[in-house]
């Protein structure tokens, strides 16, 4: 399968390089690595002018152009530069690591890729450049990192993977020189039956994207200019559909429906010879018979190329995906702090710790320059100039374990709860996540262990857990929503395990008896949902509780019965809803 991923990527950048500006560009999931560096050398030696790198904090007036600090303040007027967007016209862009990619800089990448042109007005200049080109985004992201910005890998034709690739399956590529299919690209026609069999197949595919068609449309034009054709043929066609649709699809077309048996025609009339031949097929209808063969082509060869379990596969990334959105490796996105990601520079003074931010300030101060009488070679700044740089970090994820210690849950799978619970631990030894464990048994919940990196204090806290006693779970879900909302006032991010089976018989007041108890632990529940605080509940009884399952939809937790998974299982689930 990797030889076989290795041939599409070299099929990729033959056609990249034919075409940059109308595929949009090649998005590929790959580490910094030789197979990588074999890809990018093979395309550079196709390309016209070498790829353009661009850092993945460029500042906007390199990227779009702006004001040129020195030479403004050099002449005493505003003096415009170029940006990067608009050197790169006719060439590609190669952006390292764009996983880090801000959104706002993935936006306005977007926006001249879809005008062809750089418009910049800031900073006292107003310029306007046309610019087309292709962009080449290598995404070196792990399952804790964001995804690349949406706005720009919708806009790139291609997607490859070479995380499953070998170096030694990936040999040196030369697919000589593509001058005389850039040449010939201009006079490549496609025809309505490979155009609408193009469309079909992103239909069946279940792909929304709009641009994914033309997409195709543009790599199966650049696939014929490299084969000497002037017509885009059903070869053309499918090379176009296995490189674009394969990674985006997301269902397996419907199969077919069976045809009805063809119906008796109907008896001749009276005036005609039954001996005589039929009219000849209505013009349409031959139309409609000829245009089955290339759809289907079209299809399988998309098929061909999906990788098993192609649903699950896309199920999961989906997912990880949605979950780094909301609680990710170390909690949800924190702005305004003064550490991380830069997220932009903006106007105000350096307050309350924040980074005067100079090279924007001066840029802000240079065209006033003259109206304010400044002598050369200094420079007036007022504060109306100042700029600070703002970031954005992510919070730390804290995991709160809230184990069962009472009878009912000891009767039950105490030790496997436990060996559950120092798997999860591990886990977030690793993600460098903070641990607390509360253990309720009696009459009240314990916080035998304060938020805390330490494995081995946790392991400890966990090794000496009595079990025996009353279940008073309300007390236990109230201690748990309070440590939890102590922690977010920290600025971190909670995530809250419960272990138990959701037995109550120990009321809010301590004192016994089942009906109030479970109406207090339901009242319990409720406010944890209030809280907003993300849980799971783990049912440790038996056989699934009905009163566990209560729980954990009162406070909208994701419930996972503890007899039908093991230990490892569990530490799996809870990893991936902490974003692990």
């Amino acid at each position: 399968m990797s030889s076989k991923a290795w041939e599409d990527a070299t099929l990729a950048a033959a056609v990249f390089a034919v075409d940059p500006a109308g595929i949009g560009g090649v998005h590929v999931r790959s580490p910094a690595g030789p197979v990588r560096d074999r890809w990018l050398a093979a395309l550079s030696r196709a390309l016209p002018t070498p790829p353009r790198r661009m850092p993945v904090g460029i500042a906007d007036d390199r990227l779009l152009g702006g004001l040129d600090l020195a030479g403004t303040l050099q002449a005493g007027r505003p003096v415009a530069q170029r940006g990067l967007l608009a050197d790169a016209d006719g060439g590609v862009v190669l952006a390292v690591m764009a996983e880090r990619l801000p959104p706002g800089t993935a936006a306005k990448m977007a926006a001249v890729i879809d005008r062809h042109e750089v418009v910049v007005e800031r900073d006292g200049v107003a310029l306007s450049h046309p610019t087309r080109f292709g962009v080449v985004a290598f995404d070196e992201g792990g399952p804790d990192d964001d995804p690349v910005p949406i706005a720009l890998t919708d806009r790139l034709g291609l997607k490859l993977d070479f995380t499953q690739i070998p170096p030694r399956e990936a040999p040196e590529i030369d697919f000589g020189d593509v001058a005389d299919a850039r040449a010939l690209l201009p006079r490549v026609r496609c025809g309505d039956e490979a155009l609408q069999a193009l469309v079909q197949a992103a239909v069946a595919l279940g792909i929304a994207s709009l641009r994914a068609p033309l997409h195709a449309l543009h790599v199966a034009c650049a696939h014929a200019a490299l084969n000497g054709r002037d017509t885009v043929e059903a070869e053309d066609a499918s090379a176009a559909a296995r490189l674009v649709f394969a990674p985006r699809a997301t269902q397996l077309p419907a199969p077919p429906e069976q045809e009805a048996p063809p119906e008796e025609p109907p008896p001749p009339p009276p005036d005609q010879d039954p001996n005589q031949d039929p009219p000849p097929p209505d013009n349409e209808q031959q139309a409609e018979e000829l245009k089955g063969p290339m759809e289907d082509q079209v299809l399988d060869a998309v098929l061909a190329s999906l990788p098993p379990a192609l649903l699950a596969q896309m199920q999961a990334d989906y997912a990880s995906r949605e979950r780094a959105r909301s609680s990710g490796k170390s909690g949800a996105l924190h702005k305004g702090g003064h550490r991380g990601r830069p997220s932009g520079i903006r106007r105000g003074e350096p307050k309350a710790g924040q980074r005067l931010n100079l090279i924007a300030t001066l840029r802000a101060a240079a065209p006033w320059q003259r109206v304010r009488g400044a002598i050369k070679p200094r420079v007036q700044v007022r504060p109306d100039d100042f700029h600070v740089t703002h970031y954005r970090q992510r919070r730390e994820t804290t995991t709160i374990f809230v184990v069962d210690a009472s009878g009912s849950s000891a009767l039950n799978r105490m030790a496997e709860a436990k060996g559950a619970v120092e798997l999860l631990l591990a886990d977030c030894y690793v993600r460098r996540d903070k641990v607390a464990v509360i253990a309720f048994r009696g009459k009240a919940a314990e916080l035998l262990l304060p938020p805390t990196r330490s494995l081995v204090r946790a392991k400890r806290s966990l090794a000496g857990l009595p079990g025996g006693g009353g279940t008073p779970l309300a007390a236990a879900v109230d201690a748990a929503g309070a440590l939890a909302e102590s922690i977010r006032r920290r600025g971190d991010t909670p995530l809250v395990v419960f272990l138990t089976d959701g037995r109550a018989n120990v009321a809010l007041d301590g004192t016994g008896g089942r009906p109030k108890a479970e109406a207090d632990a339901l009242d319990a529940a409720k406010r944890m949902l209030a809280s907003g605080a993300a849980t799971m509940l783990i049912d440790t009884s038996p056989q699934p509780a009905a009163q566990a399952r209560k729980i954990a939809g009162a406070m909208q937790a994701t419930y996972m019965p503890l007899p039908y998974a093991g230990a490892q299982t569990l530490s799996q689930v809870v990893r991936a809803r902490a974003g692990g």
